[in-house]
């Protein structure tokens, strides 16, 4: 761990007014997934390739059992600002264990997910992902290795959702696409 610590008091050596404001911003872009599953509502309704969502949706999903349900409660490690209290946090001290990262999970795990069906959008949620990431670090909140195990198990989940939606969608879809009611052609009136 003790690198781990040079690292976040290195991040802690460039704090500043504009950091200060801009870091903490940032993290609220992962916060309680409301963001992502605001992205992933919108590509479900408004992106006529379903996959998009149905890929976020299930890697959200998988990400958030994996990371906050089983591994934070398995592995119960103290967050850094727990163990060294004496760093003033900019934001909420965090009530749950460290490891892994759930911002960083969740928000690889959703712009993996676009990044395999559209390059440009899936290209700037990552760059918002590896942002959020940063900004746990900065603020303290997370080791490195939290935030790397976060990363990790994103972007696993992401790629395995998105080999099961491509698999199975072009079964169910057909399913879906029965029940909905149609439209009567002037035709048929």
């Amino acid at each position: 761990m003790g690198w781990e610590f040079d690292v976040l008091y290195w991040f802690q050596s460039i704090h500043g007014t504009v950091g200060d404001v801009v870091w903490p911003f940032i993290t609220k872009f992962g916060d309680h997934g409301i963001f992502w599953g605001l992205v992933m509502l919108f590509t479900l309704i408004f992106v006529k390739d379903k996959r998009v969502g149905l890929t976020c949706f299930l890697a959200m999903a998988i990400d958030v059992l994996i990371c906050n349900v089983i591994l934070k409660n398995t592995v119960c490690r103290d967050r850094p600002c727990w163990i060294d209290p004496t760093i003033k946090l900019l934001v909420e001290t965090p009530d749950d264990f460290s490891f892994p990262s759930g911002h960083t999970g969740f928000s690889f795990a959703a712009a993996i997910s676009i990044l395999q069906y559209n390059r440009k959008w899936g290209i700037a949620a990552t760059v918002l992902a590896g942002l959020i990431a940063i900004s746990r670090l900065y603020l303290f909140v997370h080791f490195p290795t939290d935030v790397l195990a976060g990363l990790l198990v994103g972007v696993l989940t992401s790629i395995c959702a998105g080999i099961l939606v491509r698999y199975f969608y072009p079964i169910i879809e057909p399913k879906i696409i029965a029940k909905l009611p149609r439209r009567k052609k002037k035709s048929e009136k």
